[in-house]
């Protein structure tokens, strides 16, 4: 399953950076890191990651890990070619 990871630093992007340079991304086993991406913006304050992962536990796992630096959102994802196979589908049906 794939899920993007939308985070949001509690204290600023220092906390965070320290933290993945000291320790790295802390993953649990089930739990795959995609591509990242960061708001283009002067306090560098979110962060969008896509993760694959074995089940939402083993992702939990993880965000737990770091929820004194980041709030974090998750959303299950599917790429734009299953979104269109599945809305031709929907269309089909209805």
């Amino acid at each position: 399953m794939l899920y993007m990871v939308i985070e949001r630093y509690r204290h600023g992007a220092a906390p965070v950076y320290k933290r993945l340079t000291a320790e790295g991304r802390l993953l649990p086993p089930g739990v795959a890191f995609v591509d990242s991406w960061v708001v283009d913006e002067p306090e560098i304050s979110r962060c969008f990651q896509l993760m694959e992962v074995d089940s939402l536990q083993s992702l939990t796992q993880w965000t737990d890990g770091w929820s004194d630096l980041v709030d974090f959102k998750l959303f299950p994802v599917i790429d734009s070619q299953a979104a269109a196979a599945r809305a031709r589908g929907a269309d089909a049906a209805g």
